[in-house]
């Protein structure tokens, strides 16, 4: 009798313990959310996300596997970023990757705990994002393209460009909060180069024309495009409408050249998505934002579009050719 009952036991173990093995529930995967103003289909934001997806893989994440992506887009309309930062916060993602600064502003009013990491901000200190790059403190860090440095140097390659000119076009968005510290650091460095700025807003695609209008009106001689999400998207529309005006522009990213645009100069803004990958990678494996120093480019690109040029009637100096580091028949 032992004997049968000791077999039973037995099988019934068999049976049973697969059973509480299929019960254990799964592995959590850790979720993420990448919330962004651009359109998703917009060449610009393709390459940033190729970018932030290539820094994963690098570190051995694999999309659907061991780690899930909630993607929020708001399609050039910022209003629509709150709402979109506030479902992410209720999905309980364990962080967002909010790259730009409308993004990351509205991720900030959304939530105080959830790591909220940044990728092409100018000046997150400024802005209110951080309270030093050092040390961030709070919930936020990332990356800073430190664009409002850069903004006298564009200015000084377009006065290269165009010895002459004296009145320059600004173009940018008020609703994006880098605006007002770049339009400052574009002040400044216009007084130093004997420039006057006349400010033409776009908030939104329709208001670029109206800008553009106002440039010819004013007798503007160059445009100067301040770094924005909703202008990246419609860059083509503005190298358009510069060519045919005859306005010598210079912006901060490659994709403004290769869309039309004569110049720009600034970080490789897909190398700032990859790199932010990488803070991703520690805040998941224990590192608290606040702790994580801002990081900051080491590499800046000047690109320059000759056919554009030639449309322009200019020739681009030697010594500025010989510095470009691509050039674009």
């Amino acid at each position: 009798m032992r004997l049968i009952g000791l077999a039973v036991a037995i099988t019934l173990n068999l049976f049973v313990a697969p059973l509480v093995g299929e019960a254990q529930p799964a592995p959590s995967v850790p979720r993420i959310g990448f919330l962004a103003p651009n359109l998703p289909t917009d060449l610009g934001a393709v390459r940033f996300l190729q970018g932030f997806r290539q820094g994963l893989r690098e570190l051995g994440y694999a999309e659907g596997q061991n780690i899930a992506i909630e993607y929020r887009w708001a399609e050039g309309k910022y209003d629509r970023l709150p709402g979109l930062a506030a479902e992410l916060v209720r999905l309980k993602v364990n962080l967002i990757v909010a790259g730009t600064p409308p993004a990351v502003q509205a991720a900030k009013q959304a939530t105080d705990t959830i790591p909220i990491v940044m990728a092409t901000v100018a000046d997150p200190v400024a802005m209110g994002f951080v309270s030093s790059l050092a040390h961030p403190g709070g919930n936020i860090t990332g990356l800073s393209s430190i664009q409002s440095d850069l903004v006298g140097k564009r200015l000084e390659v377009l006065k290269e460009v165009v010895p002459k000119v004296s009145l320059v076009a600004l173009l940018g968005n008020p609703a994006n909060p880098n605006y007002a510290p770049l339009v400052q650091q574009a002040q400044d460095s216009s007084r130093k180069l004997g420039v006057r700025l006349q400010s033409m807003e776009a908030r939104d695609p329709s208001a670029i024309d109206n800008a553009f209008a106002s440039v010819t009106t004013a007798r503007a001689g160059a445009v100067l495009v301040v770094g924005d999400p909703m202008l990246l998207d419609h860059r083509t529309r503005i190298a358009d409408h510069a060519v045919r005006r005859r306005l010598p522009t210079v912006a901060g990213s490659n994709e403004f050249v290769e869309a039309g645009v004569l110049l720009a100069y600034g970080p490789s803004l897909s190398e700032g998505y990859r790199r932010a990958a990488t803070f991703v990678d520690k805040i998941l494996k224990g590192a608290k934002p606040g702790d994580l120093p801002v990081e900051q480019p080491t590499k800046f690109e000047l690109v320059i579009n000759l056919k554009t040029a030639k449309a322009l009637g200019l020739t681009i100096p030697q010594s500025v050719l010989l510095r470009a580091d691509q050039v674009i028949q």
